[in-house]
Order: C-alpha cells, then sequence, then structure tokens
C-alpha cells in the first residue's frame, strides 16, 4: 500500500514538472542552443525567454489554478473532458497573445513558429478530445520530438542523443498519467504522436 502511494505521489510530480505549458519554452531553448540563434545577446536571450514563460507558463498556470478553485474542483476533477474546455481557452488565449506581441517587436519568424507549433498541437487535442480524451501532457513532448526531427532537418544537425531522451522522457510522463488514471495506454499513445507530426510539420512549413 505504501509503495503504491509512494508511486502515485511520483506520478503526481513528474506530470506537474513535464506540464504541456513548457513546450514553448523547450523548443525555444533548442533553437537558442544548436542554431544560428545561439549569436543572440545573452540580455535578448533572457527577455526574451522571460516573455515566453510568462505567456505561456505562468499566467495561464494562475489563471486556470484560479478558475479551478473558484468552481471548487480538484486536480482529477480538472482533468475530466467536460472540464477542459476553459482551461484549453485560456491557454489558447494566452498563446495567441505571445504569438502577436512578438511579431509586433519582430522576433525571428523561427521563435515564433515554436509558440505557433504549441498552439496548433492544442487546437488539434482540443478537436480530438471533443470524440475522445487523449493526454496533452504526452502531445506536448511528443511536440519536443517532432521539433528536433525537424530542426535536424533544417539545420543539419544529428538530434538522436536529444531525440534518445526525449523518447525517454515520453515513457516516463506516459507511463504517470496511466498510473493517475487519467488515461489509457492508447490515449498517451496517440496523445504522443499528434504532437510530434504537428510539430514536425507546423515547424517544417509554416
Amino acid at each position: 500500500m505504501t509503495r503504491n502511494k509512494s508511486l502515485i505521489i511520483v506520478a503526481r510530480v513528474v506530470s506537474l514538472v513535464f506540464t504541456p505549458f513548457y513546450l514553448p519554452l523547450v523548443g525555444i531553448a533548442l533553437l537558442l542552443t544548436f542554431t544560428f540563434l545561439n549569436g543572440l545577446p545573452t540580455k535578448y536571450k533572457l527577455l526574451l525567454i522571460s516573455t515566453v514563460y510568462l505567456l505561456t507558463v505562468f499566467i495561464p498556470t494562475v489563471l486556470i489554478f484560479l478558475y479551478r478553485l473558484a468552481r471548487g474542483w480538484s486536480l482529477q476533477e480538472l482533468g475530466q473532458k467536460h472540464h477542459r474546455i476553459v482551461p484549453y481557452a485560456i491557454s489558447i488565449a494566452c498563446y495567441l497573445i505571445c504569438i502577436w506581441l512578438l511579431d509586433r517587436v519582430y522576433v525571428n519568424h523561427e521563435i515564433i513558429s515554436i509558440i505557433i507549433a504549441a498552439l496548433i498541437i492544442q487546437a488539434v487535442v482540443i478537436c480530438v478530445n471533443f470524440f475522445w480524451k487523449i493526454s496533452s501532457h504526452t502531445a506536448a513532448i511528443g511536440g519536443v520530438t517532432g521539433a528536433l526531427v525537424a530542426y535536424g532537418f533544417l539545420f543539419e544537425f544529428n538530434p538522436v542523443g536529444w531525440l534518445c531522451l526525449s523518447i525517454f522522457i515520453s515513457g516516463i510522463v506516459g507511463s504517470a498519467r496511466i498510473i493517475l488514471r487519467q488515461h489509457s495506454v492508447a490515449q498517451v499513445v496517440a496523445g504522443f504522436f499528434i504532437g510530434a507530426v504537428c510539430a514536425f510539420v507546423s515547424i517544417t512549413y509554416l
């Protein structure tokens, strides 16, 4: 019994650490590390990352938390399919504001494309969730995997090591969502592949 409780606690921590909101930050970090963008001034990089963090992680997380408190729901209740519409709407609105702001200050298109990819993944997940509940957590980590493949083609670097790490983390995140009984194996796998395909197509062709 104690072992099961420990496993559930670990699964909850994994779900919190690898929240879908971090997808744009991870993608931008990859860009700033492996592409010509690594030559940008440090202050500019920090300002960019801070802005993206504020609009795609901090503000959506706070607003969704306040919404959950107002409704009196637990985290498990918030995860129910018919309770996720408003949180998704909050997240999409914040992403749109972020894209608009970065475009207004003429940030590189490669950076904006990361946020567009994350937005497309969310939109597809929402549409699918009207019919079948899939995992947004594995969709996000799948997006990281798809982005790595896309960057490997676009910027001609070898992403194999990072791909292995991404796939390994995907397995951990998917297992955590199954342990918490938020998703089935099929829903976890479907989320991963939807995220990977959407990110690859978005970054390669948009």
